[in-house]
């Protein structure tokens, strides 16, 4: 059994849960139940910051600028050129969904019409699709059989789970989470109806930035798990690294540290820079919140944030074993550089950041408030990291 631990908040987690509530203009409630809080505990915190309701980094909107109006004859192009483009668009939408859906069965056509007839004109669905209006509205004046209706109510569910994770979940979770509120079906029958649906776990853009700099003259910690990627409670084991995202500024770099246990981020820095004390401002935090005992293996690559001396001596402070991986395999922290993968697929590939502060905030809510929380873990039988704790207690 393991002693439940008042959890301790650092100084940025305080800050970066406070700007999440100024800059996205929800209540504090709303915010605070997002990130596990009590309301109190994060109104006060926004006292103590005499937080009010703008952006915190300071930036203020740009008045509109005066558009000059077209004159009579330019408005009617501009309004006849609108009406072509979006029959344009109406079609491509249409054909783009529905190729490789259809195999000539008509009533697979006037299914999709049925479930896209609050996006598209009826009448433009059935000219692209050539079938017959009429044709459609005999065929939906039908009974419904029991199987097509259950699996419309499926496809609903479906789509509100998907709604709700922003994207974020394929086949796997969605089956996990509808397994979980009580709805027994199979996950090959999700897939397929995912599949003629459309529906899709958002994708990630490939690209690589190295941050590990390993040629120094620090002292080279022994490889203490040897890819063995498993702890039998918390605070056990701790992988830490850094990664990067790019913003209009320029590069903002992220240092974690991950639970091995319950996969929980259970601190994080991020600084415009790759110097040790990013890390370092990692580690204190997780230390601080986690309180963990003596003989913890704390595990990173061979970059020179985490053999220097002022790292190390906090280590030791703490009576943590320092493990590192073998020199560029990125294999030997794979639970760590998953994360990664999952930040980036999920989040940050699909965003343009102007400033290094809006990223930050971003980052804050993805990890504290759906990450830790919320997101269903594959290596965690998808369960979140929160429940996985919980069970240890």
């Amino acid at each position: 059994m393991v002693k439940h631990k008042r959890r301790a908040y650092a100084d940025d987690y305080k800050q970066r849960a406070v700007d999440l509530v100024v800059s996205s203009g929800r209540s504090a409630g709303s915010v605070a139940r997002e990130l596990g809080l009590h309301e109190s505990v994060l109104c006060r915190w926004m006292a103590e910051r005499g937080s009010a309701r703008a952006p915190a980094d300071g930036s203020v909107a740009a008045p509109p600028a005066q558009a000059t109006l077209p004159s009579a004859d330019q408005a009617a192009e501009i309004a006849r050129l609108q009406r072509e483009n979006e029959r344009l668009r109406l079609e491509r939408d249409i054909l783009k969904k529905s190729i490789a859906i259809f195999a000539g069965d008509p009533d697979m056509r006037f299914r999709f019409i049925e479930d896209r007839r609050g996006d598209y004109p009826v009448r433009v669905m059935c000219d692209v699709l050539d079938v017959s209006p009429a044709g459609y509205y005999a065929w939906r004046s039908r009974p419904e059989s029991q199987r097509s209706s259950i699996n419309r109510d499926l496809v609903d569910e479906i789509k509100r789970v998907h709604r709700d994770v922003g994207g974020r979940y394929g086949s796997p979770r969605i089956h996990a989470e509808l397994k979980a509120q009580g709805r027994g079906v199979s996950r090959g029958r999700i897939e397929r109806l995912m599949r003629h649906h459309n529906i899709r776990a958002i994708m990630a853009r490939p690209r690589r930035v190295w941050t590990t700099d390993s040629c120094h003259d620090f002292p080279i910690a022994p490889n203490l798990i040897n890819r063995n990627f498993t702890a039998t409670a918390p605070n056990r084991v701790w992988l830490a690294d850094i990664t990067y995202v790019e913003t209009g500024e320029g590069w903002l770099y992220l240092a974690t540290v991950l639970d091995l246990y319950s996969r929980r981020i259970v601190g994080w820095a991020m600084q415009d820079h790759l110097r040790a004390d990013l890390p370092l401002a990692a580690l204190k935090m997780a230390i601080s919140a986690q309180r963990p005992e003596a003989g913890l293996i704390h595990h990173s690559d061979r970059g020179v944030q985490y053999a220097s001396e002022s790292y190390r001596k906090v280590l030791r402070s703490a009576g943590f074993q320092a493990s590192m991986s073998r020199k560029g395999d990125c294999y030997d922290n794979a639970p760590m550089e998953s994360f990664f993968h999952t930040l980036k697929t999920e989040l940050v590939h699909h965003r343009q950041y102007a400033t290094r502060a809006e990223a930050k905030r971003d980052i804050f809510a993805y990890i504290e408030g759906f990450y830790n929380r919320t997101r269903r873990h594959s290596a965690i039988n998808y369960i979140s990291p929160i429940e996985m704790e919980l069970k240890a207690v």
